[in-house]
Order: structure tokens, then sequence, then C-alpha cells
């Protein structure tokens, strides 16, 4: 189940650095999109919680889930890429983590790793000094 939370996200723009000439001094194309994770309508409180949880590093003091896009030259193109990342970063958050099932190892695993210990063994054991004193 993908949710879309370009609705509810608010945008600021500001003069991104890079290539462009006089174009990057002049127009403001770097947008940053930023979404209220606690006060979502759209996220339940645990999906609320596991956001928050997953998303830690990319959310200000303010509660504000941000990102930004300055790849391209267009304030609109920029958004939609900014709006993409920001959906990405939630969708991945929601999805759970599966368990991991345990397993044994087979027979042939057993003794592969038995015969390899064997042949260590025989290996440092040629390396040892041998007694002449017969």
């Amino acid at each position: 189940m993908k949710i879309d939370i370009s609705r509810e996200l608010m945008f600021r723009t500001a003069r991104s650095g890079g290539k462009g000439g006089q174009n990057v001094n002049k127009v403001e194309t770097m947008v940053e999109a930023m979404f209220p994770v606690m006060e979502s309508a759209l996220l339940t409180d645990t999906q609320k919680a596991m956001v928050m949880e997953k998303c830690r590093n990319q959310i200000n003091a303010d509660g504000y889930l941000t990102t930004r896009s300055s790849a391209t030259r267009s304030q609109l193109e920029n958004k939609l890429l900014a709006i993409e990342k920001i959906n990405n970063m939630v969708n991945s958050a929601l999805v759970k983590k599966k368990s991991r099932i345990a397993t044994k190892p087979h027979a042939g695993a057993k003794e592969k790793r038995l015969t390899g210990k064997k042949n260590r063994s025989e290996i440092k054991s040629g390396r040892r000094r041998i007694d002449h004193s017969w």
C-alpha cells in the first residue's frame, strides 16, 4: 500500500549552486520539501511512530521530515523530484521488516565444514618441527 503525501507537503525554494551561469545567482531553483509527520491526517499513530523512528536523521527539531532537490535547473522539475524523494522515504519507512526464520545447517554443509577443518589441521601439523631424537 503506497501513500501519496504530496498534498500535505510544504515547500521552500532557494538559490541552488552548481551549473547554470547567471541563472544560479538570480533564480530560486532548489526546492526543499517538508512533511509535518505528527500533524499528518494521512498516517495513523503507529505509522507516524514508524516514520519518526526510521527517518529520525531526516527529521528536524520542529518535527518536519525534510528533503532537498537541486538536480535540475527547473524549479518545477526539482519540486517533482523532491515529492518523489519524500514519498519514497515515507513509504519505505512504513514497510515492516520480515522476521528471520531460524534454520539448521544441512548434512552436506556440516560435512564440508568438518572436512575443511580436517584439511586445515593436516596443513598445520605438517608445519611442526620433526623430532630426530630416536
